[in-house]
């Protein structure tokens, strides 16, 4: 079963990408971040032509996340709990069924945190704290279990082009790196990095300054796994050539096989 993130900068200026990416790799389950749009404008028809049952939690202009699956959810649930007044779609939850009992994926989009001095770091910071909450309760449960998605999190060194150009930056701050490592720290695997240790590893590069030509990149999309679902991790992945694709995003897809059957 292969399970991807990707954040597409728009589902609707990018469904043609899209499109062109799930005939190229057919993915079993996607997660989409920042897909801009209200769940009723979501270009839902075309995507379900392809064989993949759809789930939207969006919002106009801004955020929104969905959930792509050949198969069918047997449950599905947005917002992060933690924060009754958050209204912003950054989270959306999602269980399909398997011969060995049940999948639960968690597709999110991190808040970016910048700039740093203003009150979106520290929403960034209690975005994280509730996200930790969620993980240590789902995890009780001992399923399968994938948090996949735009995290905005540079882990460490080794997943940017240049560190100390990144050091007062939301995406770099020791907190939030602790509060990364933290998350890791409940049992969860960062999925790439079980794979391979190779560096720059990208996942995003900024449309400004020739980033992509350079390759001035930062892995800040992963997939973190339960110990029930790492334990099944056969291969994890960067679809990279998406990124030189006309009208990209600045993400490209990140992907992960694991050894699991579906009902």
């Amino acid at each position: 079963m292969r399970i991807a993130t990707w954040n597409v900068a728009s589902v609707r200026q990018r469904l043609e990408n899209l499109l062109a990416w799930l005939k190229d790799c057919a993915p079993d389950i996607v997660c989409l971040q920042e897909t801009k749009c209200v769940d009723e404008a979501f270009p839902r028809e075309a995507i379900e032509q392809l064989g993949y049952n759809v789930v939207a939690h969006g919002q106009k202009g801004f955020n929104g996340v969905a959930l792509l699956s050949k198969y069918q959810f047997d449950e599905t649930k947005p917002r992060l709990f933690g924060d009754d007044e958050d209204v912003q779609a950054r989270f959306l939850e999602g269980v399909v069924s398997l011969k060995s009992g049940v999948l639960r994926v968690a597709c999110l989009y991190l808040p970016n945190g910048n700039p740093v001095g203003s009150d979106k770091y520290p929403y960034k910071l209690k975005w994280m704290s509730r996200l930790l909450e969620y993980s240590r309760q789902r995890l009780k449960t001992e399923e399968p279990l994938v948090l996949a998605g735009d995290f905005n999190v540079i882990p460490a060194a080794e997943d940017v082009h240049n560190p100390a150009a990144w050091v007062n930056d939301a995406l770099f701050r020791p907190q939030t790196r602790e509060s990364f490592q933290t998350l890791l720290g409940l049992g969860l695997t960062d999925a790439l990095r079980a794979v391979s240790d190779k560096p720059g590893q990208y996942t995003f590069w900024d449309y400004q300054a020739g980033a992509w030509q350079k390759n001035w990149g930062l892995r800040i999309d992963h997939l973190l796994l339960s110990p029930q679902a790492s334990d099944r991790l056969v291969d994890a992945g960067i679809d990279k050539y998406v990124r030189a694709w006309e009208k990209p995003s600045d993400h490209v897809p990140v992907w992960i096989d694991l050894d699991l059957e579906a009902a």
